[in-house]
């Protein structure tokens, strides 16, 4: 897609004007999923395939999206999901997306291994944002993670449950992130070469590139190499529910379980006591075909919806898809790539633009479907599911369309 003598102005847009302004290893951390990448194209497949229900003639003059998530009130039920090296999408990047974020009235949420740390981001924030929390061996730097998060203003916490270690993800080998030694370094200090306008603007205005919040705990990670070794050592797989009496004694705000794809996993969390789960496969990063977000949500709404707080992540690429996790159920959505794509194509205003673009979205698409209120939106709004029998079978999008043909 040429975007020459052109404006952004879809999830899309973003994704073309950021392929070509980073490293291809960058692009493709962000853009790639594993093994095949086919859990990856069904997360997004599956929310496109949901049919709307579109209603003529009804008094849609005061449509308003803002909504209740997480004990808040976002102007749209969506929020900025935790992205791992966001700060080296542009400059100082993490920074650049809670204003954005700000702007919009939505939640941020900062990656345990962002490049800013808690401390810049509050400084940047105008409002409370999220922690997102991976289990690392070394409980002494949990608790410090948890106490730094909690007097930066972090009320929110998001524990990431699904990467006992990392998928694979073969984009990265290809592009040497994964393997260490001098080709690796070489190849990918080629593709920063070709990326002129990424050097001066994220390398070099954008210093200091490290992992805000990790770097004083490790500080032999000061590159990928030095922090993928960290990585494979800290990343702890032997993390299992009884684990989270201990989370739960340090943190006292909310806590949110990420990474949620079984209906088993889901009570287990409501058990463990979670304030909220997201149903998630991490970005069809993690375990290659497994089923897509959307497939799973509305089973996982039907057994602890009433229990817990449900929300979902992977595969949105806009206030439609948005208005699609609603209907099936969910509270409300986050997005990680949408506004990757957006920062390093655009910057904080890139970002502004692409969420101001998904609430117009959102509150069209609630117009025209004849309902004002996210509250109202539910499966009656649902004329057809996507393919997966899972879907079809459990979230009742099909005896909603009999009902409605019927009537």
């Amino acid at each position: 897609m040429a975007l020459i003598g052109s404006l952004p102005a879809t999830s899309a847009d973003f994704r073309e004007r950021a392929r070509r302004r980073l490293p291809r290893f960058l692009f493709d951390y962000v853009d790639g999923g594993a093994g095949e990448e086919r859990t990856l194209a069904a997360n997004a497949a599956d929310w496109a395939a949901l049919r709307l229900r579109q209603r003529v003639l009804v008094d849609v003059g005061g449509v308003a999206t803002s909504a209740t998530m997480a004990g808040e009130n976002p102007q749209m039920p969506l929020g900025l999901a935790p992205l791992g090296l966001g700060g080296l999408l542009a400059q100082r990047g993490e920074r650049q997306a809670v204003r954005a974020a700000n702007a919009a009235g939505i939640p941020f949420t900062l990656s345990t291994v962002g490049i800013c740390s808690l401390e810049e981001v509050a400084a940047a924030a105008s409002a409370p944002f999220w922690f997102q929390l991976y289990w690392l061996r070394d409980r002494g730097i949990v608790e410090a993670l948890l106490r730094r998060a909690w007097d930066a203003g972090c009320r929110t916490l998001v524990f990431t449950v699904d990467l006992p270690l990392p998928g694979m993800r073969h984009r990265d080998t290809r592009n040497g992130m994964v393997q260490p030694g001098l080709r690796a370094r070489m190849l990918k200090l080629a593709q920063i070469l070709s990326r002129p306008g990424w050097v001066a603007r994220v390398a070099l205005r954008g210093k200091p590139l490290l992992f805000g919040n990790l770097h004083e705990y490790v500080p032999a990670a000061r590159d990928l190499d030095g922090f993928r070794a960290f990585i494979e050592a800290q990343f702890d797989p032997t993390v299992t529910w009884a684990d989270l009496d201990w989370l739960r004694a340090r943190w006292q705000g909310r806590v949110l379980i990420k990474g949620i794809l079984d209906v088993e996993d889901a009570r287990a969390a409501v058990r463990a006591g979670a304030d909220g789960i997201v149903v998630s496969n991490h970005g069809g990063r993690q375990l290659e075909g497994a089923a897509s977000s959307a497939s799973r949500l509305p089973g996982i709404v039907d057994a602890v919806g009433a229990k817990t707080e449900v929300m979902v992540d992977g595969g949105l690429r806009s206030g439609i898809d948005l208005f699609r996790a609603i209907a099936l159920g969910a509270r409300g959505a986050l997005i990680g790539r949408p506004w990757a794509w957006a920062l390093a194509g655009g910057g904080e205003a890139g970002l502004r633009q692409l969420l101001a673009t998904w609430q117009q979205e959102l509150r069209t698409t609630m117009a025209l479907a004849g309902v004002t209120r996210i509250d109202d939106i539910g499966r009656h709004h649902l004329v057809s599911c996507p393919a997966s029998g899972l879907l079809k079978s459990r979230s009742g999008c099909v005896v909603e369309a009999r009902r409605e043909e019927e009537a």
